[in-house]
């Protein structure tokens, strides 16, 4: 489905609304409707068919087997399965994705998890231990983040809960806001955040039934700061800022957002789940960056992953809070259940209090050297990346990134780019506005070798792409289309059929 560029450019500064209410006509007129739903089928199968030829065939079924499997069958084909699937990540082929990897890690991490397997911290009583566990890591991170959770004083303790990962972390931290402009007299209230926040905002807000207010980002891939700051009223709850952006690997302006949002009067919330657990050892590691935690006034609350550069198993998060009353407004109680008394920290009733107990392994087991010397080799390798990109004629690295590095082309399709390095093996994130690819380096990519190859292979992407005529396979198309309209309900649509096909057994 071709769009005209003159047609694009139109389109594309239609107010969202007004373009979903065209494009519900649009849908309903009958030559333009068969041709959507047609390009929509289109597409959608051939998502269907890239998850399906990915998918393994042994021991599947759609239905529970009446006999029992024998445990020598299926490990030996679980074993079967994680080998087959392991080079791909192991040899940091994968942006993101797997960030310590290290075989001598894995074999602990699965030590711990095996000893605390039946682990629930909804059973303080019966696991002392993990809940201790938890609390140790709230703690250790606040001290990351130049913060002090064992102060008598209620007002400047910096508290917190573990999560399930970065997006509950945010949720929980965007109710908290909610529940305490409630008891301010805010009915309604609205979350600012940048473009490049993550979409755990989105999530938030439409869940929460808040208002989130997106402001837009400067060429470097930063926030706007005088935007953000109008984008302020007397309804705002939260400012965000990312530390640092999952897109663009790059530092909003905390400093100056988190002051603004202090006179103000309102929360201002470092999102730095993705770059929490680097940037609290950048500067030891030799790597100087700006301030973004609680040694900033204004900052009120945080969020770090520790399944990520914390280096623990899938999936624990730390939220953190200037405050013991604001971290009680996440808490959910019911005083009043015939089940009896019930308090839970978050959403979550019980969890896993073996990924708890691998968190706080993980900890101790690195230790601040170990984090500064992983932080070091992380940002090295960025370093070269970084550097790298930017001599390849006809990309542009967005902004100034440390080690997520997102790069655009203005002479050809980087989303063709994308095609011809997964073809070479290559497990890369696309992005939008602008179109975009990164890569997020890990220790996986400091191995000897793999940054190297990692350059020679988008340098010879680069010319496959600006010699070979475009293919109509791969994500180039679908990415494309998605940049291309206006009418978000399409691409909608096609997500749902991705989310479809991998739920179809």
């Amino acid at each position: 489905m071709e769009i005209p560029k003159s047609a694009q450019a139109v389109l594309s500064r239609m107010p969202p609304s007004i373009a979903r209410q065209l494009e519900r006509v649009l849908e309903k007129l009958p030559v333009v409707g068969e041709m959507v739903r047609s390009e929509k089928k289109k597409i959608s199968d051939a998502l269907k068919a890239s998850v399906r030829k990915h998918r393994p065939t042994e021991l599947a079924f759609d239905e529970l087997p009446r006999a029992p499997h024998s445990t020598d069958e299926l490990l030996t084909t679980l074993k079967e399965l994680s080998t087959r699937e392991a080079p791909m990540w192991r040899d940091g082929r994968v942006s993101g994705g797997v960030y310590h990897g290290d075989s001598k890690h894995l074999d602990f991490l699965n030590q711990v998890y095996a000893m605390y397997s039946q682990a629930n911290p909804l059973h303080a009583d019966v696991w002392p231990s993990v809940a201790r566990f938890e609390a140790d890591i709230v703690s250790f991170t606040a001290r990351l983040m130049h913060g002090d959770a064992k102060t008598s004083d209620d007002d400047a303790a910096v508290v917190g809960v573990l999560s399930s990962g970065g997006t509950e972390s945010i949720m929980l931290a965007m109710k908290t806001y909610r529940d305490w402009g409630r008891s301010k007299g805010i009915t309604r209230g609205n979350i600012v955040a940048p473009y490049s926040a993550h979409p755990a905002f989105d999530k938030a807000a439409h869940t929460l039934g808040v208002e989130l207010i997106r402001v837009p980002m400067d060429s470097d891939g930063r926030v706007n700061v005088d935007k953000m700051k109008a984008a302020v009223n007397s309804d705002t709850l939260v400012m965000v800022g990312s530390a640092v952006s999952y897109p663009h690997g790059v530092m909003d302006d905390i400093e100056t957002l988190s002051e603004y949002a202090r006179k103000k009067g309102v929360g201002f919330h470092t999102d730095a789940c993705l770059g929490g657990f680097i940037l609290a050892f950048a500067n030891e590691a030799g790597f100087p960056v700006p301030r973004f935690d609680f040694s900033l006034p204004g900052v009120t609350s945080m969020s770090a992953d520790t399944h990520k550069f914390g280096y623990a198993a899938k999936g624990t998060s730390v939220v953190l809070y200037r405050g013991r009353a604001l971290r009680r407004h996440q808490y959910f109680i019911s005083p009043d259940w015939s089940g009896g008394l019930y308090a839970t920290p978050g959403f979550a009733g019980s969890r896993p209090g073996a990924l708890i107990a691998q968190a706080w392994a993980t900890m101790l087991s690195l230790g601040r050297e170990g984090y500064v010397a992983n932080t070091k080799r992380v940002l090295e390798t960025g370093r070269v990346i970084r550097e790298g990109v930017g001599r390849i004629s006809g990309l542009r690295v967005i902004g100034n990134p440390l080690w997520v590095v997102a790069f655009t082309s203005d002479s050809f399709d980087v989303y063709r780019v994308l095609d011809e390095m997964t073809k070479r093996g290559w497990s890369l994130n696309g992005l939008q506005k602008p179109a975009a690819i990164h890569l997020c380096v890990t220790l996986r990519h400091t191995q000897p070798g793999v940054a190297e190859q990692f350059l020679a292979d988008l340098a010879a992407s680069v010319d496959a792409v600006r010699n070979e005529p475009p293919s109509k396979d791969g994500m180039a198309p679908v990415y494309g289309l998605a940049s291309s309209l206006p009418f978000k309900g399409i691409v909608g649509d096609l997500l749902c059929a991705h989310i479809d096909a991998l739920y179809d057994a």
